[in-house]
């Protein structure tokens, strides 16, 4: 078919057209975008004697951008509010961005011309973010095997096709088993112990769905809620087996969207593909964009904070199991339960639950509070936009002023879990900040997503603590992409910033989560606007640490597993995924998992994200922030030198320095994992 020029898909100047979009026109858009872009290089190529960085590096750059800005508004929108016919556009496009990467980074035409500036004069008098883009892209070449002969380049391309195929189709199975999976409970006794809002959302699910009764599905708040919460050991037993199944050979919906067969080809591919780069792994070739330098410092990190914590988190679990036998006379507790009695316990032991502080937390005033705690760290404002067009009701889109009262940036937000939206939390690139081909500046564009539960009744959303944070998390990596200074868009933002060092802003911003003085601004009840009383935030902050080494080796569990299961690859072998993920619960898990456990089958992560041999990052990330904030800890939480110091040294500069740089300019010093260990209350 024929593209119209002012097809809202080409439109990539201003922010996109979600609204506008025509499905049938985005496979055939895609496929002359990319030819188009391909032409260009060609072109470029042929007809300049000398390359430079204003001829043909940003030339191509903003063709690049334009194909992303087109892409962006449906890869969201496949996110968010997918459907059949939405997908299946997506999917069609997969291989054609794959084998687009794989032209590119094959390409010695292109390479060369690259290689040829690295060694002009002008060179030299480049910006320094112009030229950590020249040298990342020459270290791309080499990785998307510029060397290889020519049978080795087709099988990488081919290599990396089927890689992006698969990891979609992980990404859809998870996503199907999902929403596949739903329990409807009609007598209210069943739902003994449940909060009220649980009930209350539930219920509204069900009336949604024309159904009497209450409904609950494997939408987190949903699952955790019954997990947390639910007398009935039965129930919490089934949404587990459901949850814990999700996507695999087992449970109620075993066989019906496996992803047993995507996992075992994803790894294999991804061990052909590292080995064709000559590395001996999957482990090494993640490293080589990396913080970390080689895979025993990863394992020896990883290691040293399972030593540091596991009779910690045994001496947790004991506690629990302790507490459930003298509750319930339960001497044989499993997965399905320990959340529930951990809860139980923390009420006991704190007086205090997540159900209690949840009327403190109301959008309204986590939102506004959040916008307040940046403007205080960065002296910036926050100000709504109605006029701009969504892909759903529940959308919204925020300016942000820098103290001079310039927009230099802007954010959607999309808080509420529903059907047909992928699940968990996450901060996208909408648009990245990059000065034009005609000298004008493109303002950064985040896509800012959660998964809470949405209002019920007339009644605004209340999050729970948890949430807060999450929505701090999310936001940190907001910040990191709307409030840099850098201008080339390779290293703007997040772009180019190592992948254990991305997760720093967001985790450090979480700090403020905690703070006495953070809390009085982002708390105010849901009927009176009183502010979290002292009495709950005393018990707050006493319980903030509570079974934090169980949460710590749970999440060394899944980065072990990550790491090894990639590094230590072995050709051919059947039933490996299972007996790594085996042996690293043999060291670190303090709860055995059912046989039947089937979590990788779901970890999209690391088998349709960008974590592959790298969940790791969560950890390493966590030492730089819980470190950097240590700072604020001394001249305090508010200091307006100390908020102006990192937002110059780490979120304006974006990916165009080495993190360890950044650190160390911040700091004055290396980072140390003695922050991290005391925020845990780990001792």
């Amino acid at each position: 078919m024929t593209i119209t020029k002012d097809s809202s898909l080409t439109k990539t100047d201003g922010l996109p057209f979600f609204s506008d979009l025509n499905i049938s026109e985005i496979e055939p858009t895609v496929k002359q975008t990319i030819a188009d872009n391909k032409a260009l290089i060609e072109q470029k190529l042929a007809e300049l004697d000398t390359y430079t960085w204003d001829n043909f590096v940003a030339v191509l750059d903003q063709a690049d951008d334009h194909l992303g800005k087109l892409w962006s508004p449906i890869s969201h929108m496949n996110a968010v509010v997918s459907n059949d016919e939405l997908r299946a556009a997506h999917d069609a496009c997969i291989g054609l961005f794959s084998e687009y990467g794989t032209f590119v980074g094959q390409h010695q035409g292109l390479y060369e011309a690259y290689l040829s500036i690295a060694n002009s004069t002008e060179f030299a008098e480049l910006k320094g973010e112009q030229q950590k883009v020249i040298e990342n892209a020459l270290r791309d070449f080499k990785l998307a095997g510029i060397a290889l002969s020519d049978d080795k380049k087709q099988r990488y391309g081919e290599i990396k096709q089927q890689l992006s195929q698969l990891q979609s189709s992980f990404s859809n199975n998870v996503m199907d088993a999902t929403i596949a999976w739903n329990k409807l409970v009609t007598d209210l006794d069943t739902l003994a112990g449940l909060p009220k809002t649980a009930i209350a959302a539930a219920k509204q699910a069900a009336e949604e769905k024309e159904l009497e009764g209450y409904l609950f599905t494997l939408d987190f708040p949903s699952y955790l809620a019954v997990m947390s919460y639910a007398e009935n050991r039965e129930l919490r037993k089934e949404v587990y087996t459901a949850f814990a199944t999700r996507a695999s050979d087992q449970g109620p919906n075993a066989n019906e969207f496996d992803n047993s067969d995507n996992i075992e080809q994803i790894l294999a591919l991804r061990h052909e593909l590292a080995q064709l780069l000559d590395f001996n792994d999957f482990g090494e070739y993640s490293l080589a964009t990396k913080m970390a330098e080689k895979p025993s410092q990863v394992i020896e990190f990883l290691s040293e904070l399972a030593d540091k914590s596991i009779l910690q988190a045994r001496q947790e679990r004991d506690q629990v199991l302790a507490f459930a036998k003298e509750k319930d006379g339960i001497d044989d507790l499993q997965s399905w339960d320990l959340s529930y009695y951990a809860e139980l316990l923390k009420q006991q032991r704190y007086n205090i639950s997540d159900e209690q502080l949840r009327p403190y937390f109301p959008e309204s005033k986590v939102v506004s509070g959040l916008f307040d705690v940046v403007h205080r760290l960065f002296d910036l404002n926050i100000k709504e936009s109605k006029d701009v067009d969504t892909w759903h009701k529940d959308a919204r889109f925020f300016k942000i002023y820098n103290r001079q009262k310039e927009h230099i940036g802007s954010f959607y937000l999309d808080l509420y879990a529903r059907a047909h939206k992928r699940g968990g939390a996450w901060m996208q690139d909408c648009r990245s900040r990059r000065r034009q081909v005609d000298g004008s500046l493109q303002l950064p564009v985040a896509y800012l997503t959660c998964n809470f539960n949405k209002p019920v009744g007339d009644q605004e959303a209340l999050f729970t603590h948890n949430e807060v944070v999450t929505l701090f998390h999310e936001f940190g990596h907001g910040i990191h992409h709307m409030l840099t200074k850098v201008e080339s868009s390779g290293v703007s933002g997040i772009s180019g910033v190592p992948w254990d060092a991305v997760e720093l802003p967001s985790q450090f911003l979480e700090n403020w989560c905690w703070e006495p003085e953070a809390l009085a601004l982002i708390s105010g009840h849901v009927d009176t606007g009183d502010i979290l009383p002292a009495d709950l935030l005393k018990k707050m902050l006493e319980a903030k640490n509570y079974n934090s080494a169980l949460q710590m080796m749970r999440q060394l569990e899944f980065s072990l597993f990550d790491f090894i299961l990639h590094h230590d690859y072995k050709v051919g072998e059947e039933g490996q995924v299972q007996r790594v993920l085996a042996e690293v619960r043999a060291k670190v898990a303090v709860i055995e998992a059912p046989e039947f456990n089937r979590f990788q089958h779901s970890f999209s992560h690391i088998f349709a994200g960008g974590y592959a041999a790298g969940y790791y990052s969560y950890k390493w990330a966590e030492v730089l922030s819980a470190d950097a904030f240590s700072r604020f800890e001394e001249t305090g939480i508010f200091n307006a030198e100390t908020g102006r110091s990192f937002l110059t040294n780490i979120l304006e500069k974006g990916g165009s320095e080495a993190p360890m740089t950044l650190f160390k300019a911040f700091m004055g010093r290396e980072p140390s994992i003695d922050a991290l260990l005391r925020h845990s209350g780990i001792k």
